[in-house]
C-alpha cells in the first residue's frame, strides 16, 4: 500500500455506481471488451491503480511522479521480485555472474532487441543508463556506484571498488534501461518523457488526463503479448473503483472492497488475492536539521503515537482484518523474523494502546496537558495533521479511528485530504507533518533494502528538495555506517549481517521516524473470467498489485483473454 513507488498503492471503499459510470463516460473510456480499440474479445485490460484526479503525463521511469511504463515500456536487465526466491527472469540480459569477492558483475545481453522506434538495442544503452545514474544522484535511488564497461555489443561488465553483492537485485532488476540516442539530449531529473521509447512489450498509445492506453508492441523480442491493450483509468477515488468493480467495468485493481472475504460471490467473475507485504506507517518529517518543522520532529511524540494506537481496532474498522503484525524494526515478522535483533525488547508492535506509557513518554519529555486535555509544550499543543489522498477510504478510516484513539491520550490528529499529485509533491519535498502510507519492500526478500531505501542519508534531501525515497529525512551516521558494511558483506554471512542489523534496528526503534501501524495485506481483485494466468499463492510469479512495477508488466504479459 504505497506509492513508491509508489508506487508505492491504492485503496477502495463504497460509492454510488453512477459515479463510476459517469467517470468512464467522461474519459471516453469503456470497460474491457467494449471500446473501439479494444474489440469485443476482452483483449483490452482495464486497470485502476487508485489514481484519483487527472494524470499528469510523465513516463520518465526515474521521476518520482512517473505514472507508468516501468516494466511495460522500459525494461531492466532481468525481472526481480520480492515475492519469491526464484532465479531472476531474463529480460534484456540473458546471463550474469559475479566474481568471488563481489567486485565484478558480468552480464550477457539479449541479441536482436530493438527500441520501439526501430533503433537497435545494445551494450551502449546499458552503459549509458548506468553512467546517467552515477552522474545524476537525484535519480540514483538504487545507490549505484559502480562503473559499467562495454565489452562488446552484447556484453557489459560492472566493476566496483567494494563488494557489491547486495546491489545485484537493483542493478539487474530495478534500473530501467533507456535509449542513449534519445536520452543523451534530455535532463533525466526534469523531462517528463511524453513520447517514451522503450524495449518493452507495450508502447504508449493515447493519453488523456483521465486515462491512458498502453498498446502491445508488435515487435517485442518475446512476441506480441496476448493482452493487446492496457487502459489505465483515473476515477474519483477508492469508492468509485469499488463500484466500477461491481459494474464489471474494470479488470484489475488493488485495494479492499466491501465484503472482501466473499469477492467471488459479491463480484461474479472476479477473484481476489491477499499478500502480506508492505508495512503501513505514519511517515513523519522527522529531521529538524534538514528543515522539518512541527511536533513530530520530537522522537517522544512519535513514540507516544506508536503506543497510543489500538491496532486491533484499526484492523477491524479500516482494514477488514487483512492486516497483520508489524515489527518496529520494519523486518517482516514472518518472512524476515530471523533478522529481528534479540536486543529489541518488543519485536512486535503492541496490539492494544498503553495510555500510561504514552503519558510517561510525553511527561518525561516535558509535555503537560492543557485545558483542552491535549498535551502541550512551550505553549504548542500536540495537534498534528496527516496527509492522505482523497478517496483512499481505508486509510481515511484508519486516520479517523486513530484520531479518536489519540484524542483519548491527549494528542490531536487531523486528516488533510488532497489529490494524489499534491500528496506526492508534499511527501517528496517534506511539506508535511505526517503522511499515511506504506514503506514497501526492496527488490529481494531482505530487510537490507528497506533500511537502505528509507533510512539512508544518501536517499534523502533537505525540505523543499525532492527526496528519492527517504522522505522522513532521517539521517544517522551509525545507520549509514552499518548500511555501508552490509553492502560489502557476502549475503551468505548471516552472523556478520546480523551484527549490522542489530545496530540499525536499535537506532530506528529508538528514533521511530516512521511510526509502524500494521503490515498491510495487499489485496487485489481481478477479472478471472475474462483473463487467465493471474498470479496465485501456488504460482506467485509476480507481486499481484496493479500499481507494483515492474511486476504488473509480468502479469500483463502472462495473461490470456478468454474472449468472455
Amino acid at each position: 500500500m504505497m506509492s513508491l513507488k509508489s508506487p508505492w498503492r491504492r485503496k477502495v471503499g463504497v460509492i454510488a455506481a453512477s459515479v463510476a459510470v459517469t467517470a468512464l463516460a467522461l474519459t471516453g473510456c469503456s470497460s474491457s471488451g467494449s471500446s473501439a480499440d479494444s474489440g469485443s474479445s476482452g483483449a483490452t485490460l482495464v486497470a485502476y491503480t487508485g489514481q484519483a484526479g487527472d494524470y499528469q503525463i510523465n513516463f520518465n521511469p526515474y521521476s518520482p511522479t512517473n505514472i507508468g511504463g516501468v516494466g511495460t515500456i522500459f525494461e531492466s536487465l532481468f525481472f526481480v521480485t520480492q515475492v519469491n526466491s526464484d532465479p531472476y527472469k531474463p529480460l534484456l540480459g540473458t546471463e550474469y555472474s559475479w566474481n568471488d569477492d563481489g567486485t565484478q558483475l558480468d552480464v550477457t545481453l539479449r541479441d536482436g532487441v530493438t527500441w520501439s522506434d526501430g533503433e537497435a538495442f545494445n551494450a551502449d544503452d546499458v552503459v549509458f543508463t548506468f553512467e546517467m545514474l552515477t552522474e545524476t544522484p537525484a535519480i540514483n535511488g538504487i545507490g549505484y556506484d559502480g562503473k559499467a564497461t562495454k565489452v562488446d555489443e552484447s556484453h557489459v561488465t560492472f566493476t566496483f571498488e567494494h563488494s557489491a553483492f547486495v546491489d545485484g537485485p537493483n542493478i539487474l532488476g530495478k534500473a530501467p534501461i533507456v535509449p542513449e540516442h534519445i536520452w543523451k539530449d534530455i535532463d533525466p531529473t526534469t523531462n517528463v518523457v511524453k513520447e517514451p521509447v522503450g524495449t518493452g512489450a507495450y508502447t504508449l498509445g493515447k493519453f488523456k488526463p483521465q486515462a491512458f492506453l498502453l498498446t502491445a508492441n508488435e515487435d517485442y523480442w518475446d512476441g506480441e503479448p496476448a493482452v493487446k491493450n492496457v487502459r489505465y483509468l483515473s476515477l474519483s477515488g477508492n469508492t468509485a473503483g469499488a463500484d466500477a468493480l461491481a459494474a464489471g467495468s474494470i479488470d484489475w485493481q488493488t485495494g479492499p472492497v466491501p465484503d472482501l472475504a466473499n469477492v467471488s460471490k459479491t463480484y461474479p467473475g472476479y477473484d481476489a488475492i491477499t499478500i502480506p507485504m508492505n508495512q503501513m506507517a505514519l511517515l513523519t518529517c522527522a529531521n529538524a536539521d534538514l528543515g522539518c518543522t512541527g511536533p513530530q520532529t520530537d522522537p517522544a511524540v512519535r513514540k507516544a503515537i506508536y503506543y497510543a494506537m489500538d491496532r486491533e481496532q484499526l484492523n477491524s474498522l479500516a482494514f477488514q482484518e487483512t492486516a497483520s503484525d508489524v515489527s518496529p524494526t520494519f523486518a517482516l515478522p514472518e518472512a524476515q523474523g530471523d533478522s529481528i535483533s534479540a536486543d529489541i525488547d518488543e519485536p512486535i508492535a503492541p496490539s492494544a494502546p498503553d495510555a500510561d506509557k504514552v503519558a510517561s513518554i510525553l511527561e518525561n519529555a516535558g509535555y503537560a496537558k492543557n485545558s483542552d486535555g491535549i498535551y502541550a509544550k512551550d505553549g504548542v499543543a500536540l495537534n498534528l495533521t496527516v496527509e492522505v489522498v482523497t478517496g483512499w477510504t481505508d486509510y481515511i478510516t484508519a486516520i479517523n479511528t486513530m484520531t479518536q484513539q489519540l484524542k483519548q491520550v491527549g494528542i490531536g490528529l487531523t486528516a488533510s485530504q488532497t489529490s494524489w499529485n499534491e500528496w506526492t509533491d508534499k511527501k517528496s519535498k517534506g511539506d508535511f507533518e505526517l503522511v499515511i502510507d506504506s514503506l514497501g519492500q526492496g527488490p529481494a526478500n531482505d530487510p537490507y533494502y528497506l533500511y537502505n531505501n528509507f533510512f539512508s542519508t544518501a536517499n534523502t534531501a533537505k525540505v523543499g528538495e525532492t527526496a528519492p525515497v527517504n522522505i522522513s529525512r532521517y539521517s544517522d551516521e551509525d545507520v549509514d555506517a552499518a548500511l555501508a558494511v552490509l553492502k560489502q558483506t557476502n549475503p551468505d554471512d548471516t552472523e556478520a549481517r546480523q551484527a549490522q542489523f542489530d545496530i540499525i534496528q536499535g537506532k530506528i526503534v529508538e528514533a521511530m521516524p516512521y511510526i509502524p501501524i500494521m503490515t498491510g495485506g495487499t489485496t487485489s481483485e481481478f477479472h478471472a473470467e475474462k483473463f487467465t494466468g493471474w498470479p496465485t499463492l501456488d504460482n506467485l510469479y509476480a507481486f499481484p498489485a496493479v500499481w507494483q512495477s515492474p511486476d504488473n508488466a509480468e502479469v500483463f504479459k502472462a495473461l490470456k483473454p478468454t474472449g468472455k
